[in-house]
């Protein structure tokens, strides 16, 4: 809940406060990254009347069991999928530490570990320090993403980013000495983190100390041992939104079916917690019903996740009679549910199943709903059917208040954590009684966290829709 996520962090009593007047002036600033300029941020600053943080403080910040001097040098760097939270990340990370300990430098790879193995990198300067703040209005990431897995040698050569013969981690590694960073900052999910760890494992065994924490980044929200993975609230709110749009189409056909498929690949957790937001807005909804116009039509009348079983025979018949009295169908499902099968058909037909550098398929190519259409179009009889993706909008939305909230106390413990040398993956540890904020050790983390179908709220979903409560099955990662 929000009270988990309000804790004032270290050096909290000398940061400035942005507030929410400004918040609100710098969501109205294109849309675009922030390049790292001194000039465009000023720019945008001045608009939003942004007080920017002094140059420096007339004394640096001591956390408490951090060494006297802390690191020299700290980097940066955001991979794999968007999410919202990776350039508010990286603007509380520079603001954190700049309030801490201004003498401290910090660089940013760019485009992630591509921009690492290719020595590309952007230095935040002084000027660019004082409005770190302004990053935190944005979505996307400011620095760049990339998919690379520096294990899988044969992509990363394919790719260009190392020569034949070279081990893309030695490549990784020595630019950091060559760069002199004592301590990197990566945000991402459990790929990216695990990579982090790994490289760090590889630079200790060759002498060379290197503190990684990381930041979990995945909209999907399963990441052992993580609470609450950064961004995954606005997520959902901005998949909501997007529905709350989609939904009018059922208007444009008679018999309507509308299929909305939310991101996860692995997890219903973002499926569930987006219909959950979007049966909650419809509560305030006014209809009228006097003339055929009922909630009825924009309600949520299926859910599917990859944790529950699916009989669709049964569901077909069910979801047919709501054709028959409603005049539409609308259908929320994880782009996870059904993937196996999906993939069994395809591969039995012959067909091969694109996989990225870490081996997931691409399931833009396996595609969910287009199979769930398919499934259901003609069995309960509709004369339209209309796949939506809400993925690309959900996941690029600059973070509402709740997870600037969250983002903000994770970067705040994760220079905390820096400066003391401690490692890991920052976020509210679930093994803990009281959720505690800390950096998790990265042998505990690991993706694929299921959705837990048991939680009230989401049982009591599908009772008020109707829709019996499947089979739990394993979801293979």
């Amino acid at each position: 809940g929000a009270g988990r996520h309000s804790r004032v962090c270290p050096a909290e009593q000398t940061m400035r406060t942005v507030t929410l007047a400004c918040l609100l002036a710098l969501a109205a600033v294109a849309s675009a990254s922030v390049p790292l300029s001194a000039h465009s941020l000023s720019r945008q600053a001045t608009a939003a009347r942004i007080v920017p943080l002094a140059s420096a403080q007339p004394s640096t910040l001591r956390l408490k069991g951090g060494s006297a001097a802390g690191p020299k040098k700290v980097a940066i760097l955001t991979a794999g999928g968007l999410a919202p939270c990776l350039s508010s990340a990286i603007g509380y990370l520079v603001e954190q530490y700049t309030l801490v300990d201004p003498s401290i430098e910090i660089i940013a790879y760019v485009d992630g570990y591509k921009g690492l193995l290719l020595g590309r990198s952007v230095k935040f300067t002084p000027e660019v320090r004082k409005l770190a703040s302004v990053l935190t209005t944005h979505g996307g990431s400011a620095i760049g993403n990339s998919r690379v897995k520096l294990t899988n040698i044969p992509d990363c050569v394919k790719r260009g980013l190392v020569k034949e013969g070279q081990d893309p981690q030695k490549v990784a590694a020595d630019q950091l000495i060559r760069d002199g960073v004592s301590v990197l900052h990566t945000i991402g999910g459990d790929d990216t983190n695990t990579a982090a760890a790994d490289l760090a494992k590889y630079l200790k065994n060759n002498n060379y100390d290197l503190t990684v924490v990381g930041l979990p980044k995945t909209i999907d929200n399963d990441v052992y041992p993580i609470k609450l993975s950064l961004g995954a609230n606005t997520a959902a709110e901005q998949g909501a939104k997007f529905f709350k749009n989609v939904v009018n189409e059922a208007s444009s056909s008679p018999r309507m079916l509308i299929i909305h498929e939310v991101m996860g690949r692995h997890c219903g957790w973002l499926t569930a917690a987006t219909a959950r937001q979007y049966k909650d807005g419809l509560t305030a909804t006014v209809t009228l019903p006097g003339i055929g116009f009922d909630s009825k039509k924009l309600d949520v009348h299926a859910i599917y996740v990859p944790e529950l079983a699916i009989n669709i025979e049964e569901e077909a018949k069910r979801l047919k009679k709501i054709m028959d009295e409603v005049g539409n169908v609308n259908i929320f499902i994880s782009e996870g549910a059904g993937v196996e099968d999906i993939i069994k058909e395809m591969e039995a037909a012959g067909k091969e199943v694109p996989r990225d550098a870490f081996g997931h398929p691409k399931l833009d190519a396996v595609n969910p709903g287009k199979w769930f259409a398919e499934q259901f179009s003609s069995k309960v009889a509709a004369e339209k059917t209309m796949v939506q993706k809400s993925g690309y909008f959900a996941r690029s939305s600059a973070p509402n208040l709740q997870d600037l909230a969250l983002i903000k106390e994770c970067a705040c413990k994760a220079v905390e954590c820096a400066m003391k040398g401690e490692g890991g993956v920052v976020g509210h540890d679930e093994n803990t009684d009281t959720l505690e904020l800390r950096a998790c050790e990265f042998e505990r983390i690991a993706g694929g966290k299921p959705f837990d179908v048991q939680e009230a709220w989401f049982k009591a979903m599908l009772k008020e829709i109707g829709q019996p409560f499947g089979a739990v099955q394993a979801v293979a990662h």
